[in-house]
């Protein structure tokens, strides 16, 4: 295990203990509910008896979610206790999931095209060099499969948020590769289940570019079929809050993509 690797696993086991929303399981889910929380936009190929990797993706939401559908869920996650959400919300529903604990960068656990479709929400940004998963995925999913891929704004990483002077600021260049590690917005506010508010350091994170991320990923032969960005819903925002910095600026960017090596 490398430093970066030893420092996010710790990082994420204390948001989980603090109750990061993003460690809490679904356990309330139906199908019906499952597949319009997983399918929004209604892209979600069948799942029954469907192999889904859920790639950095713990905490037992979509894990959740997929097995629902019908689909044979594994999951590979970094933090031991993201898998603990994972477990418990197979044993509340009662189906099987398999949980392996590993470095997304490193999928030599599973054969060549051992998926049918691949989910990252959000966590490519937690290491340096996303061409090193792009590759792992590309290698472990069947041809015509799925990756849905979630990732930060890069412009995001560019602008503090906390802080409005008739405008956000921008802070940091807009560079692949940039680093957030102890800086002040490093900090996540976390809302636990309880209503107790807590400031605990998050992972390190670094900026992809556009460039970065879109030459990587057709590189290794991935179509990207359908974009989606986080946005604002609170009407009319108060200036300075988190939904006015969302009606100026989506953080997070979802693709949905089929990967195609027949292109390459």
């Amino acid at each position: 295990m490398d430093e970066i690797t030893q420092i996010n696993r710790e990082r994420w086991n204390a948001l989980v203990n603090a109750g990061v929303q993003y460690s809490r399981p679904w356990l309330d889910l139906t199908p019906v509910s499952a597949k319009a929380r997983l399918d929004p936009d209604g892209l979600l190929p069948e799942m029954r008896d469907k192999e889904v990797l859920c790639l950095a993706n713990g905490g037992g939401q979509q894990s959740a979610a997929f097995a629902l559908l019908g689909a044979h869920v594994t999951v590979l996650e970094l933090s031991d206790a993201q898998l603990e959400q994972d477990q418990r919300a197979a044993q509340h529903y009662g189906y099987a999931v398999r949980l392996e604990q590993g470095d997304m960068r490193d999928l030599s656990r599973f054969g060549d095209a051992s998926f049918d479709l691949v989910c990252q929400w959000y966590s490519i940004n937690f290491i340096p060099d996303p061409l090193r998963v792009f590759a792992e995925v590309a290698r472990v999913l069947r041809a015509g499969g799925h990756y849905w891929l979630g990732f930060g704004n890069p412009h995001n990483f560019t602008l503090h948020d906390g802080n409005w002077n008739d405008g956000y600021r921008i802070t940091r260049p807009y560079q692949d590769g940039e680093a957030t590690f102890e800086a002040e917005d490093a900090y996540w506010d976390v809302d636990s289940e309880d209503g107790n508010k807590q400031r605990v350091l998050g992972p390190r994170e670094w900026c992809h570019t556009w460039s970065t991320m879109h030459n990587g990923l057709a590189k290794y032969g991935f179509i990207i079929r359908h974009v989606s960005e986080y946005k604002n819903r609170v009407p009319n925002p108060e200036v300075g809050t988190w939904e006015h910095f969302l009606s100026l600026l989506p953080p997070y960017i979802t693709y949905w993509m089929v990967y195609r090596p027949d292109i390459l």
